[in-house]
């Protein structure tokens, strides 16, 4: 069978890989791709962008696609899924109206409350004169957001009244975040650690995946200005066997019940950023698609078949479906271009020293294949990939692998995997 797979960054690289891998799968399809994808075996890059969707559905028609995985938010907010389902092609995703819960931050925090799902106080606004008295009335430190999708960027900690002011005025007036910053939530700041909660959903049924910890911010210790990502690991220590039932109880499963109640039921991978504090949690907020870059050690860990597991969601059979993952531990390293998550160059040539791959990969997120040269093109450029047998020993193969690679302004964040070896 032939696959698509959409987008182009390190997700979609490790999605095309592992879906490479089944012997059912004669060539995997990216659109459009990366370098990465471009080198990989079995997969060829397609030259579509990811918003022509009649060039997507024509594609997937002449090439008889078998399945289509949708890596990317703004699509699915744009509604790819429901488009390509019009035309009667396979695809796994959720719906534009369920991917809301990503698109729009407000709409995600009003569903939290309706639905009774732990969330931290907040207050929505679209007008930059309401938004700045109300900073006069809340506690500090503060977190304001642009409403829509930011690329992982648009969430600022504010320690005092100035800071959060100064944030309204980067998001309304600035429009630092572009449309994604017409409206704003304001949240209370949460204490606690974050860790990554990612299932495979189709309408009431669920299969959680390995779990994961992503670093957000830029720099070591957690300091600086919030990424995409800087980096993740797998599995997650702090979620524990009662923390992750409780997961599935107090979020997960509100969850799809209520978007079965707004009648959009969900079909896709629903990703649960959440704040862990003592044993309790609550919900920071909803990705309606794999993280990156947690997406690559967690399908590194995987020893199933991804491409059974999102046809057997698409068909409504996850309840006969078992998946199963290797016990080795995955670290992933983002390394990144000078200057993200704010103004970076491009266009910087890559060089590969060898470095033995057993057990490691090198995952492709911004770059470009030009004359045959590896070329960055984007901020988060590779996410450096390891196994071993425990949290250390996959983490110092990941930075082995780091080591590897080399273009002009790299830099990586030194501690990714700490916290999961205290």
């Amino acid at each position: 069978m032939y696959i698509l797979v959409v987008g182009s960054g390190g997700r979609e690289h490790a999605l095309a890989w592992k879906c490479a891998q089944d012997i059912s799968v004669s060539e995997v399809f990216v659109c459009p791709g990366n370098a990465g994808t471009a080198l990989e075996n079995k997969v060829s890059n397609v030259a579509i962008n990811v918003d022509d969707f009649t060039a997507v559905k024509d594609f997937c028609i002449e090439k008889n696609i078998a399945l289509v995985i949708v890596g990317p938010e703004q699509p699915l907010v744009d509604g790819l899924v429901d488009y390509l389902h019009s035309n009667n092609i396979r695809t796994f995703g959720p719906s534009s109206a369920a991917a809301q819960l990503e698109g729009s931050k407000k709409f995600s925090k009003d569903f939290f409350i309706k639905y009774g799902i732990p969330t931290a106080t907040y207050a929505a606004f679209d007008n930059f004169d309401n938004a700045k008295e109300y900073l006069k009335q809340i506690p500090y430190p503060t977190v304001v957001k642009a409403d829509g999708l930011a690329a992982g960027k648009g969430v600022i900690i504010c320690q005092t009244e100035s800071e959060a002011l100064e944030a309204l005025v980067s998001i309304f007036k600035d429009q630092a975040f572009g449309d994604a910053g017409t409206s704003v939530v304001i949240e209370d700041f949460l204490v606690g650690e974050e860790a990554s909660f990612i299932a495979v959903v189709s309408k009431d049924k669920i299969i959680p995946l390995a779990t994961s910890q992503d670093h957000k911010a830029v720099g070591d210790g957690d300091v600086g200005l919030n990424t995409g990502g800087m980096g993740a690991y797998s599995p997650a220590p702090i979620v524990d066997e009662e923390l992750h039932q409780k997961i599935i109880d107090e979020v997960m499963k509100p969850t799809m019940r209520g978007l079965i109640i707004e009648d959009s039921p969900y079909l896709g991978f629903l990703y649960a950023g959440l704040m862990i504090n003592n044993g309790e949690l609550k919900v920071l907020e909803f990705n309606c698609r794999f993280g990156d870059p947690e997406t690559q050690p967690i399908l590194l860990r995987l020893k199933s078949s991804l491409v059974e597991l999102c046809l057997a969601a698409i068909d409504d059979k996850l309840n006969d479906y078992q998946i199963q993952w290797t016990d080795e531990h995955a670290c992933g390293v983002v390394i990144a271009s000078q200057g993200y998550p704010e103004d970076y160059t491009k266009n910087n040539e890559v060089t590969f020293e060898s470095s033995a791959m057993d057990g490691k990969k090198l995952f492709h997120a911004g770059t470009k294949l030009q004359d045959n040269k590896v070329l960055t093109s984007g901020g988060r450029v590779f996410c450096a990939t390891a196994l071993g047998k425990d949290l250390q020993e996959a983490q110092s193969k990941a930075y082995d692998l780091v080591e590897s690679v080399s273009f002009n302004g790299a830099f990586c964040r030194k501690d990714i995997g700490n916290k999961g070896m205290k």
